[in-house]
């Protein structure tokens, strides 16, 4: 059942890099375990200012971040020591746990290739159980997600189990996460399996009944069942969806189901108590406000 239709909202990161942010919205905090998603591009920048746009080491805390470039490529550096390109397609997976701090930097010529910078990035909340884990990072290929699709419609599973596939990621509740290409007219039955799922409209147009989402908004469906059609021009879509967790409390790059717990990593960001990347220490983001 489609339970409500939501539109980013527009913000500027600096330097250029825009986003499109679809999760948390006020009436709607997540989806399955889902609590943030952004839409970032896609942006060209001239070589003179690309190192403009990177953003500098910033903390988490109690959830894994998820990375997939749809053009573009990002290198990530974290307080682990972990340096990582991520190209299109790729699956970059960091679990926070009781804390890491990263940096998305862009350092290759290849950083604004590809019809400009396109990069989709979700959080995903951790269990209360694996909340305080120990921080822990993933690279996955391309090459190791499922692939499928058929008349004319084509999907990449990037993360947990959908239409009788699993990937690798490991994750730590049920969940899936896909990125589809649908012809204009055809109809993409969503998977089952989800309590809560979500489709976002990075191109194109879908609909469902009445209903319409364009680029930049994001269905939301509870239950088993539906499918979206695409419009006259086709549409490329992000879908994902899993188990809810609970409600979670959210202040930056911090989530936990403790409001207390929230207090605390602020405390220590501000009080240098987070170590830094290994090689990328000399700036930091600092705690807003």
């Amino acid at each position: 059942m489609l339970e409500m239709l939501i539109n980013a909202r527009h913000g500027d990161l600096g330097n250029g890099l825009t986003v499109r942010r679809v999760l948390p919205f006020a009436r709607r905090r997540h989806v399955g375990p889902f609590v943030f998603l952004d839409h970032a591009g896609p942006v060209t920048l001239a070589p003179e200012h690309v190192r403009a746009a990177d953003v500098r080491p910033h903390p988490h805390i109690g959830l894994s971040t998820v990375s997939y470039l749809l053009s573009g490529q990002i290198t990530h550096r974290d307080s682990l020591g972990v340096r990582q390109d991520i190209r299109p397609g790729d699956v970059n997976w960091m679990t926070a746990g009781r804390g890491i701090s990263h940096s998305e930097r862009f350092t290759h010529p290849d950083s604004f290739a590809g019809g400009g910078l396109e990069l989709m990035q979700f959080w995903v909340a951790l269990p209360e159980a694996d909340e305080e884990c120990e921080p822990a990072f993933t690279h996955y290929p391309r090459s190791l997600m499922p692939e499928g699709g058929a008349g004319g419609i084509w999907w990449r599973l990037f993360a947990g189990s959908a239409y009788g596939h699993t990937t690798p990621v490991r994750t730590h509740s049920p969940l899936f996460a896909l990125h589809a290409t649908v012809p204009p007219g055809a109809t993409l039955v969503l998977p089952t399996g989800h309590a809560e799922q979500a489709v976002y409209v990075a191109r194109g147009a879908v609909g469902h009944g009445g209903t319409h989402a364009g680029p930049g908004q994001l269905m939301v469906f509870t239950g088993e069942g539906d499918a979206v059609t695409a419009g006259d021009a086709g549409a490329t879509l992000m879908v994902f969806g899993g188990q809810p967790l609970g409600e979670r409390h959210i202040f930056w790059n911090f989530v936990s189901s403790r409001r207390e717990r929230i207090e605390q990593a602020k405390a220590d960001w501000q009080a240098g108590r987070f170590p830094l990347p290994p090689d990328d220490r000399d700036e930091w983001i600092p705690l807003p406000g």
